[in-house]
């Protein structure tokens, strides 16, 4: 199964906020993007780079659905497909075009 995949059925299942791959046509008050960015290899052992956008009404709200799904995403290495799951960078990332409140997660994440 895609490492994509995975993901998104482990958010689904653990944040109290739906995720996407895409921008929803009729986006819900909170919610997250997940994009993967990069992968690779290391040591025979997969890994991918994936950008996790929280978006919300408020700043606030927007900071505290990033701040969850941080600690959603880390509780990942429970699951026997990954390995080992580090934060890379974590950010305010307003997006300007929709003139939406947003953070911003970039996690490396490790699989089988």
């Amino acid at each position: 199964m895609l490492i994509e995949v995975i993901i998104k059925q482990y958010l689904d299942e653990h944040l109290d906020a739906p995720s996407f791959f895409d921008y929803p046509t009729n986006p819900p008050r909170r919610f997250v993007l997940i994009d993967r960015t990069s992968g690779g290899e290391n040591e025979q052992l997969p890994n991918a780079t994936v950008a996790f956008q929280s978006y919300g009404a408020s700043k606030y709200e927007a900071m505290i659905l990033n701040d969850d799904l941080k600690k959603v995403v880390k509780g990942m290495t429970g699951l026997n497909e990954i390995a080992k799951v580090s934060l890379n960078a974590d950010y305010n990332f307003t997006d300007l075009e929709r003139k939406q409140h947003r953070y911003q997660a970039v996690f490396d994440i490790y699989h089988y």
